[in-house]
């Protein structure tokens, strides 16, 4: 094994952390075909176990014999090789995008508790990496390119040649007379990274030689300022961040240095699952919450992803469709999934479970169509409905979702949160209460 090849991969993986099997991303192609056989040419590697993944796209007609090649090629060199057939679904996006996403799950959802992923990205991956998301406006964490080594949900993932040139992997594949796959649309300039490749960046190289290694230097600088944004931005979230999760402090957000905006509100959204913003979407949001009147309702939404302005908060919330309008109907208090999200609707007995007696009288559902008026439980006062929501501050976008239950045309509840004095008669004379389990991000009092 050339010297730079096996030094960079030994020390790689001493300073790994201990782990399960290492999971090779292998498509066949120079550089994961260089990656798998030199790791298993390493007791060290073997010992902890190697897997060969390799994604079978099915976009290309020999995908199926690039399939079998990789699988002999791994038995070949002893190791265990699987393929992961993927569907893509463009959804809106390029294909490379596309293909790219499909891939990035199929090789997560197969990587095991506590396993290492093993991509063959080099030092001229980083190189493109950088431009690109230097070409597309991105800040400390895009300019930082990919990192050597980063935590998975389930494990690691590792880059171990990223120092390493593309030229020295060439030198080790010729030299141990390797055979890989040449993938036609690696050459298609249609494609943004391919262009960068095949045309820009070889101008690059020689009107400035030392390109790479200053790129992978002001790289590492960029990792290491958006590391201190980070751990920042991550004490002013637990700041910020309201007792309901999906709520945020969006004046303190304003009044942050502009440097922690952006990576807060990311940290925010990922932790709660939904759709990170484009840095457009960011400064949308600047915008409206600064110069929005008090009476407003600002929103801002992409992707899948709400982010509205209520009073004092910001809540984030996955974008819903409204209650069909005049959606009605009988029911007998089984439980019931509403339309919309509007979450899950039971009566059940007073010692919890499900009624003990028959099927009750029928009731009706239904949504706010306005001027509700009820006299809660205990109250000594019909209050407008309006005014209880505002009072305990339910935001007006999750005011029309909560459903209402009728006896004929005297209401009973809404949902589990008020219960009015007939409806308190009614369940009470039939020992029940109402159960609600709310949609996503809806309301609780």
């Amino acid at each position: 094994m050339p010297v730079p090849l096996a030094e960079s991969l030994r020390s790689a993986l001493a300073r790994l952390p201990p782990g399960g099997a290492l999971h090779v991303g292998y498509s066949g192609g120079l550089d994961s075909t260089v990656l798998l056989h030199a790791l298993a040419q390493l007791p060290a590697a073997r010992a902890r176990g190697l897997v060969a993944l390799h994604v079978d796209h099915g976009l290309h007609p020999a995908s199926a014999a690039w399939a079998r090649h990789c699988c002999g090629t791994a038995a070949a060199l002893g190791v265990e090789a699987r393929v992961l057939p993927v569907q893509i679904n463009r959804a809106g996006r390029g294909l490379e995008a596309a293909a790219r996403a499909a891939r990035h799950a199929a090789l997560a959802a197969a990587l095991p508790a506590d396993g290492v992923l093993v991509l063959a990205h080099h030092a001229d991956d980083q190189s493109e990496t950088v431009l690109l998301k230097l070409l597309r406006g991105a800040g400390p964490e895009g300019l930082g390119g990919m990192r050597a080594l980063r935590v998975l949900p389930q494990g690691w993932l590792w880059r171990p040649l990223l120092d390493l040139p593309r030229e020295t992997l060439r030198g080790y594949a010729l030299a141990q007379g390797l055979e890989w796959i040449e993938d036609p649309t690696n050459a298609d300039l249609r494609h943004a990274r391919n262009r960068l490749r095949h045309e820009i960046l070889p101008a690059l190289r020689r009107h400035w030689p030392p390109l790479d290694a200053s790129l992978a230097h002001a790289a590492r600088h960029a990792q290491a300022a958006a590391d201190y944004i980070d751990e920042a931005a991550r004490r002013a979230l637990a700041e910020l961040q309201g007792l309901d999760p999906h709520t945020l402090d969006w004046r303190g957000w304003l009044q942050l240095p502009a440097a922690l905006r952006d990576p807060l509100l990311r940290q925010w959204l990922r932790a709660l699952g939904l759709d990170e913003p484009t840095h457009l979407h960011v400064a949308e949001l600047q915008r409206q919450l600064g110069d929005a009147a008090p009476e407003r309702l600002p929103c801002v939404a992409f992707a899948a992803t709400e982010l509205r302005r209520y009073r004092d908060l910001l809540y984030a919330r996955a974008a819903r469709p409204d209650p069909p309008p005049g959606w009605e109907r009988v029911w007998d208090g089984d439980a019931i999934d509403l339309p919309a999200d509007c979450g899950r609707l039971a009566l059940e007995a007073l010692g919890g479970g499900a009624p003990a007696a028959a099927s009750p009288a029928a009731l009706h559902l239904r949504f706010r169509r306005g001027g509700e008026r009820l006299r809660p439980a205990g109250d000594r006062h019909t209050r407008e409905l309006r005014d209880l929501l505002q009072e305990v501050g339910v935001p007006p976008w999750d005011r029309p979702r909560l459903p209402l239950v009728y006896a004929g045309e005297t209401l009973l509840a809404v949902a589990d949160l008020w219960v009015t004095e007939a409806g308190a008669e009614w369940l009470g004379r039939r020992g029940l209460r109402l159960r609600w389990q709310p949609g996503a991000a809806a309301p609780r009092r």
